[in-house]
């Protein structure tokens, strides 16, 4: 196990990104020296930087040469690079997030939560409960969690919280006392390159909880069920503990967040904390004032009848499900649907079943394709993804200017303008917003 101590100076290549981000500020809160680059700057690396770290823009040699780390940590969407060729020359460690996660939490009681979706909200649930009862956890998020402005933090208590990302097999690194698994339904199918693929790192993934653990899985998904039947067939099986949308019969404890699935992410981290000795009752009242996560249907205004939604829905479940959750929340209105369909390799091989998600909007609006760390590939692209929906009114917008032109031209009140987008495209929401306001300004 790689383990840093304070002092340690370490460099973070990607340091903008969620993921990074999340592990540079718990080990900056440990005492750790850090600093970073990426190709712009974000919420993410600007906070760090005021809280100390040094941030460069820009992938340049002379970044880490200037600043001599004891270590150099990457992040998975980085290939070649000049930091990396630099700090291999000079015998300078590289690693990544799988090789060190492990020692940020060791000693300490870990709750991993993985899945294809719903694992971001259903970890912040879980920090918010241990929070808000007094437990003082460590947590690493893949959002910012509103209540308490940030993605992470080193945390004082005997428990740490991490959303497990199985891309490019991060969860591997892990040594969890208790894992969620919230479904498992194949996705990066750059990485994964078969259905069969991606189970058996979830299978690999199980296989780290110990047999004084508790796996925990949705039984509602067939991926997660599957699991959970494997797992009590290997040695040394830790407690397997289903969970199930039937349980909640609808109930939600917290309204701001509407959807069938956010009762059924609500369970999960109800049974998740309860291994730690929080009642029912007191996660009840805690997920009372959960606020949720940056991204995941949050509500950036509501101006003359028009509410404007961001969420990260990228794949065809979480799609359908936000939109159920729309519809549900706003039953009279016409919901408008902007979506940036995120790298080339998921869109093509998940095409058909993009093509049924779309039924709860009433207008559907396709940006061209977010390449994220993907080079383009011949003949899938934005505009041929639009005509593949089966839908009778989705249309390609080629640039986010166009598709702003058409929500001022044709939204009218009551309305939905809901963006989903893993990339960039949640900047449409705030421009509409801000265009209407100027107009009411004039």
């Amino acid at each position: 196990m790689i383990k840093f101590s304070p002092g340690n100076h370490l460099y973070f290549i990607g340091i903008g990104g969620v993921g990074l981000s999340a592990i540079a500020r718990v080990l900056l809160e440990q005492g750790c020296q850090i600093s970073g680059s990426d190709r712009a700057a974000s919420p993410y690396s600007d906070a760090l930087a005021r809280d100390g770290a040094a941030i460069y823009i820009g992938h340049y040699a002379e970044n880490l040469l200037k600043n001599s780390p004891d270590a150099v940590i990457i992040s998975s969407a980085i290939k070649r690079n000049p930091e990396v060729e630099a700090a291999q020359a000079r015998g300078i460690p590289v690693y990544k997030r799988a090789d060190i996660i492990a020692g940020l939490m060791d000693g300490r009681t870990v709750i991993a939560v993985a899945g294809s979706h719903g694992k971001t909200t259903t970890t912040a649930m879980i920090a918010h409960i241990l929070i808000t009862t007094g437990r003082e956890p460590g947590y690493i998020i893949g959002g910012t969690l509103k209540t308490t402005g940030t993605n992470a933090a080193a945390g004082a208590g005997n428990v740490f919280v991490i959303e497990a990302d199985e891309y490019d097999h991060m969860f591997l690194g892990l040594r969890p006392n208790i894992a969620v698994v919230t479904n498992v339904e194949w996705d990066h199918p750059d990485f994964f390159k078969s259905a069969d693929e991606f189970e058996d790192a979830f299978r690999r993934f199980s296989l780290l909880v110990p047999s004084d653990g508790a796996l925990i899985g949705c039984s509602d998904d067939a991926g997660a069920n599957r699991l959970l039947d494997w797992r009590g067939q290997q040695a040394n099986t830790p407690k397997l503990i289903p969970y199930s949308s039937y349980e909640k019969r609808g109930v939600v404890f917290n309204r701001a967040i509407p959807g069938e699935h956010t009762a059924v992410n609500e369970l999960a981290a109800i049974k998740a904390v309860e291994r730690l000795g929080v009642s029912k009752v007191e996660s009840a009242a805690a997920l009372r004032t959960f606020e949720g996560v940056a991204r995941r249907f949050e509500i950036l205004g509501d101006i003359g009848g028009i509410v404007v939604i961001d969420d990260y829905a990228h794949n065809p479940t979480k799609i359908r499900a936000v939109l159920s959750a729309s519809r549900s929340r706003y039953p009279d209105r016409e919901i408008w649907a902007i979506w940036q369909p995120h790298t080339y390799s998921r869109t093509r091989t998940f095409l058909d079943q993009y093509a049924e998600s779309f039924h709860d909007a009433d207008h559907v609006i396709v940006t061209e394709i977010y390449a994220a760390r993907e080079q383009p590939v011949e003949g899938v692209n934005g505009a041929a993804t639009a005509e593949a929906l089966h839908h009778p009114d989705a249309r390609f917008a080629s640039t986010f200017g166009e598709v702003l032109d058409r929500l001022i031209q044709g939204v009218r009140p009551p309305a939905v303008i809901l963006t989903m987008s893993a990339g960039d495209a949640s900047r449409i929401g705030m421009a509409y917003l801000n265009s209407v306001v100027k107009v009411n300004q004039t």
